[in-house]
């Protein structure tokens, strides 16, 4: 009797592990969006409303005209416009048979079938309006991943010992969306670091798209090209996309992790500081240049230094420094005061405590620090 129970358990496990896997296997297939997959979600949705239809025509208590709605929020979640239209139309003719069925169309039911038809109209005008083409889960799952791409692209690789890096980014409004970014490189031999933080035109929302596409380009140059270099193909890629927009900040930097060494090259950006223990203030590095995408041939200039232990460098785009109320000098000023505040008790955790101490605005703030301990 084991043996067959351990049988028969078996069994189950590998009929379940078959209906999961044709389960994984038909919902990949439908976030492709592919004509097949909207097909198969069409038919399987068209069979519900024919269910409906039979309980109806039965027993319209269990099945009433209000239960069709589910079928439509179904469809709009699930289908493109034209699946849509079709199951639209099957939906709306299966619950007018299903209320001619029970009897005279009284003025209640006659509101609620014409309630019934705007709000069809209504879930199919926000069908025709999806620009990607895509149903709206399927958009919103577009939209998910370019957001953990563009968080993933902010994260740096593990330092050696004696090194820290913390980044802390907050969008516009909240959005988990935004125009600054991060990429990050650490060479096999885990000696050269290099950095780049950018803020691209526009903020939030409007401009993640863009931030994606050039992070996606600066993701594919770092390593390969000295840091001049790097950001003059950036600037090239920008000048190509052919749009008035298509400008950004950006500043690189580059550190050799045994000796402490490092340049600093500034597109644009706001100027890095440098924590000197020394002085212990946060000292305005001087490296300047021109912003990416505006012209043929960008200054760039570079600025040079050694980080000794305990020191480090601070980078951050200008939703941290400006606002309509004060000029960028005025809010270097304020984060170099709340800056050394952060680190008075050490560098962990101080890029979020700058981020928090920033007042709420309508632009993407982004803070990076660089430390060697």
């Amino acid at each position: 009797m084991v043996a067959g129970a351990a049988g028969v358990s078996g069994a189950v496990r590998r009929a379940a592990g078959f209906v999961n896997e044709r389960v994984n296997e038909r919902v990949a297939a439908w976030r492709t969006g592919s004509r097949s997959s909207q097909a198969l979600a069409l038919a399987v949705l068209l069979a519900g409303v024919v269910v409906s239809l039979g309980i109806s025509l039965n027993h319209y208590e269990l099945m009433p005209l209000t239960a069709y709605f589910v079928w439509l929020l179904l469809g709009m979640l699930l289908l493109r416009f034209v699946p849509m239209l079709v199951l639209t139309g099957c939906t709306l003719a299966a619950a007018f048979g299903a209320v001619l069925h029970e009897g005279p169309v009284s003025g209640v039911r006659l509101s609620a079938l014409a309630t019934m038809v705007v709000a069809a109209m209504l879930l199919l005008l926000q069908s025709s309006r999806q620009r990607s083409g895509l149903p709206g889960s399927l958009g919103e799952a577009m939209l998910a991943d370019l957001r953990d791409r563009l968080q993933a692209q902010g994260k740096v690789p593990p330092l050696p010992a004696g090194w820290t890096s913390q980044s802390a980014m907050l969008a516009a409004h909240g959005a988990g969306y935004a125009g600054d970014f991060l990429v990050a490189d650490l060479d096999d031999d885990a000696r050269h670091l290099e950095m780049i933080l950018v803020d691209v035109c526009g903020k939030g929302v409007a401009a993640a798209t863009e931030a994606l596409q050039f992070a996606g380009a600066l993701g594919g140059l770092i390593g390969s090209l000295p840091p001049i270099a790097l950001l003059e193909a950036a600037n090239g890629f920008l000048l190509r996309q052919f749009s008035d927009e298509s400008f950004a900040t950006a500043v690189h930097v580059l550190v050799d992790l045994e000796g402490g060494g490092y340049s600093i090259v500034s597109a644009g950006h706001p100027p890095a500081l440098r924590w000197c223990g020394a002085q212990n203030e946060w000292v305005i590095d001087n490296a300047r240049g021109t912003a990416l995408g505006i012209t043929r041939r960008p200054e760039l200039v570079a600025s040079t230094g050694v980080l000794a232990p305990g020191e480090a460098l601070l980078f951050y785009t200008d939703g941290v420094v400006e606002s309509r109320g004060s000029d960028l000098d005025q809010g270097i000023a304020w984060l170099q005061r709340t800056a050394r505040d952060a680190v008075a008790d050490g560098f962990d955790g101080a890029a979020r405590r700058i981020v928090r101490r920033v007042a709420r605005g309508d632009d993407d703030r982004a803070v990076l620090i660089l430390a060697r301990v």
